[in-house]
């Protein structure tokens, strides 16, 4: 059980919300609406009232989604309209940016005032004591990016567009015997309303897609809607980046898009921006992130990086683990997608508990994982389509696990806290269990939540408002010593062979449905049992979990001493005192309920 010994002393707890759906309240509304039909969400929406509601529940962070500008169906008097064939949505990708230097004119109450505005926003966030997270988004933009604001620095101004690849280009450049067909470019929009399948600059001079697509004609599952930028490394080539500057590089050394996005990040922290969630960071040069990391720590000591980042990628830019390999760099945390993937798995691929096993002895990025259950990727957990079609409940075993298992930081997704279910077409991305992020709809259930700019919840069931309560009482247990410093030890392969360990009909072993383990802190003393029960209609009697000596010794107990244990999470249970043998009998507990769990505090 491993200790930290930095020692930190508060765990980032990230509520992620997105601005568009956040504060958009309309009840009524249309599939593919406007802005004006459907409403939006405003940085004004992001109130006092909303903030101390939001840090009430337990969050030290908020990752505002989705405010740098982007491409866009909706004018403005001093911005048109993107055409429909460059756009995914009405409203448009969030992850399509057509100016890093500028935030969403849709999220203003002035337009003309947007910048103002969000500044004011980031001003309340940070008087509620939060640390404010925006996103980066280094391996793409809009194709029709041009900054209004840093006209001087918009990507592929000075390019060379006759050669695929150039050091110092921004974009890569299709050349006409790429696949495709040659020139022009032909967008998979051609036949559906407003769009011709052709988008005017990219006649003559196409670019490579941003999932590295090089084509003149994306497909529909293509990111068609934005273009790859260049770090200098050609991606044809390999992963072999070594030839690209170190970490120390003056700029005047480094490729042209390293200035570039130096000059952005550097923009947004002299504003008051705490951190970045960086999109899809694994399509970029590892010595890019060195070396932009360690400026952007120059600039200010505290500034937060989480990754978005999958190893399994065969287009990430290292042969090593890209996990690792960004933390190396001096990303403070990464995405935790394999273990949210084996407990997805559990209820649509029929995963067992036990896999969670595999993924606990991965050294530093097990306490360096930010922990999710959602996301604005991923499907809401109370869809009906997904989750084993549970509803809003299996989130308590589900984020119960997930939160507890490592120190890294932890996010929720708003909504998530309500169980909104994301039913139903809103536009683009059709019925597809997730919150749209490419469209002007609300979130019906938390629409509720906001009731009418209270923040009160005062709509809400009492399922409702008794879930939301049990996220906040979960986030204050994680805030726990034994959560923020603490050591992890997995009780399932101690407990396989254990017939008493939630084991049902069928099941050769144990450690299907549930799973186990302790979380301890030694320089406070303080540890917690964590259990939980994924299955959704099965209750499970008479379990008794098996904890092994070694763990005991890490623990500073006796096998067969005190262990006293009382619930800290959903219930008044308390252990049975003296005299457990938790080596051999194992600690006896209550009735498990379907989707549930118990945080039990040693004593």
């Amino acid at each position: 059980m491993a200790n930290n010994p930095t020692r930190p002393r508060v765990r980032p707890q990230i509520y992620q919300l997105m601005v568009r759906t956040f504060g958009n309240t309309r009840e009524a509304w249309q599939p593919n609406g406007t802005l004006v039909g459907n409403g939006c969400g405003k940085f004004s929406d992001i109130n006092a009232a909303a903030l101390v509601a939001i840090k009430e529940l337990g969050f030290t962070h908020v990752w505002l989604t989705g405010v740098l500008e982007q491409a866009s169906g909706t004018a403005y008097p001093t911005r048109p309209a993107d055409v429909a064939d460059i756009l995914k949505g009405v409203a448009g990708s969030p992850y399509a940016i057509k100016d890093y230097f500028d935030v969403c004119p849709d999220y203003a109450q002035d337009p003309l005032r947007r910048i103002d505005e969000f500044r004011d926003l980031l001003d309340r966030c940070h008087a509620h004591g939060f640390k404010v997270l925006i996103d980066f988004v280094p391996n793409h933009v809009a194709r029709s990016y041009g900054s209004d604001v840093r006209p001087d620095l918009s990507f592929g101004v000075d390019d060379d567009r006759g050669v695929f690849f150039a050091r110092d280009n921004h974009f890569y450049y299709l050349r006409a015997t790429d696949p495709g067909g040659g020139p022009p470019l032909k967008l998979p929009t051609a036949g559906k309303p407003g769009c011709s399948g052709r988008f005017a600059p990219e006649q003559e001079h196409g670019r490579v897609t941003g999932n590295n697509v090089i084509s003149w004609a994306p497909a529909q599952h293509d990111w068609y809607e934005t273009v790859k930028l260049n770090y200098g490394h050609d991606f044809t080539t390999g992963r072999d980046t070594s030839q690209l500057p170190a970490a120390h590089a003056a700029p005047a050394a480094v490729p042209k898009t390293w200035r570039t996005m130096d000059q952005i990040l550097a923009y947004w922290q002299q504003m008051g921006v705490d951190g970045f969630r960086v999109d899809m960071a694994h399509l970029v040069p590892m010595p890019f992130w060195r070396w932009l990391v360690r400026r952007a720590h120059d600039r200010q000591g505290g500034v937060f990086f989480c990754a978005e980042a999958y190893d399994n990628d065969p287009a990430k830019l290292t042969d090593g683990q890209v996990l690792d390999e960004l933390l190396e760099a001096g990303f403070d945390a990464v995405y935790d997608d394999p273990s949210y993937d084996v407990v997805e798995g559990i209820y649509e691929s029929g995963k067992w508990a036990n896999d969670l096993d595999a993924l606990t002895f991965t050294g530093e990025r097990f306490h360096k994982s930010l922990r999710y259950a959602e996301n604005h990727d991923e499907v809401r957990l109370a869809n009906p389509m997904v989750w084993g079609g549970l509803g809003m409940k299996v989130g308590k075993p589900v984020s119960a696990v997930l939160f507890g298992m490592g120190r890294g930081p932890l996010m929720l997704y708003h909504g998530q806290e309500v169980g909104e279910p994301a039913a139903g077409v809103k536009g683009f991305a059709g019925d597809n269990a997730r919150t749209s992020i490419f469209d002007y709809a609300p979130m019906p259930e938390f629409v509720k939540w906001v009731n009418h700019g209270k923040f009160d919840g005062a709509r809400l069931s009492a399922e409702q408002q008794a879930l939301r309560a049990w996220y906040g009482k979960l986030l204050r247990v994680t805030q726990q010593a034994a959560f923020v410093a603490g050591g992890f030890y997995g009780l399932n392969h101690a407990n396989r062979d254990n017939p008493h360990f939630g084991r049902l009909d069928g099941d050769a072993v144990s450690g299907h449905w549930l799973y186990a383990f302790l979380r301890h802190d030694p320089q406070s003393a303080q540890a917690f049992l964590v259990v939980a029960n994924f299955h959704g209609s099965a209750t499970l009697r008479q379990v008794r979990v098996r904890i092994p000596q070694h763990a005991l010794a890490l623990l500073g107990r006796a096998a067969g001493g005190a262990c006293g244990f009382a619930d800290r999470l959903d219930s008044a249970w308390t252990g049975p005192g003296a005299g457990c043998d938790l080596a051999n009998d194992g600690l006896a507990l209550p009735d498990l309920a379907p989707c549930s769990a118990l945080m039990l505090e040693l004593k």
